[in-house]
């Protein structure tokens, strides 16, 4: 996708616009311990529902952790590899399905993976990092894997690392990659005190 936003209504930060889903990593750069860590700290400080923190991150780094990192590129979908085995980091994003303070089911606990995972990839922006998270996996493989218990779901993957080479990529993904970015407009998603009301 293109970083050009073709349909903007409104001003927003600078880091919204840096933020987008490319499926072309730079091979040659890699990823360093401390802007990983960078963003998993961003992650780390992302709003839960009790304070509850559910979500975790398996983090397979292709430097550190050459053979984790393969076997959670195993897990993708097939269309997924051809392009995430570019990304020097490869994340898996889990969620707690309880919580802990009460034993009962966290209805809230995928919306807040969610938080945290926008919360890294936008951290990963600001440090000129790209980042695409992916709901293309095996949940299955993951948990035989990496051993995740029971009581967690893996939510999405995420591609972390530098933009690269569109030629890289097979003409389809280029082509994706080049189109303009658009979004719904504005009236169709919020609402003005009562639901299709503006």
């Amino acid at each position: 996708m293109s970083q050009e936003q073709e349909n903007s209504e409104f001003i927003t930060h600078e880091l919204f616009k840096k933020r987008w889903s490319t499926r072309a990593f730079d091979t040659s750069k890699d990823v360093s311990t401390q802007d990983l860590n960078e963003c998993l700290e961003a992650a780390r400080w992302a709003p839960s529902c009790f304070g509850a923190e559910p979500w975790r991150f398996i983090v397979c780094h292709k430097t550190y952790e050459p053979e984790a990192w393969k076997s959670l590129l195993a897990c993708l979908a097939p269309k997924n590899q051809e392009w995430a085995q570019f990304a020097p980091v490869l994340l898996m994003v889990c969620t707690h399905k309880v919580f802990q303070h009460n034993g009962k089911t966290n209805a809230w606990a995928e919306y807040d993976a969610g938080a945290a995972s926008v919360s890294l990839c936008l951290q990963a922006a600001a440090l000129g990092l790209m980042s695409h998270q992916m709901g293309g996996f095996d949940a299955e493989a993951v948990r035989k894997s990496f051993a995740v218990p029971q009581d967690f779901k893996p939510m999405a993957a995420i591609a972390l690392g530098y933009h690269g080479d569109l030629a890289q990529l097979d003409e389809d993904f280029q082509k994706i990659e080049q189109a303009k970015r658009k979004r719904k407009p504005l009236m169709d998603i919020a609402f003005t005190g009562g639901w299709d009301k503006h």
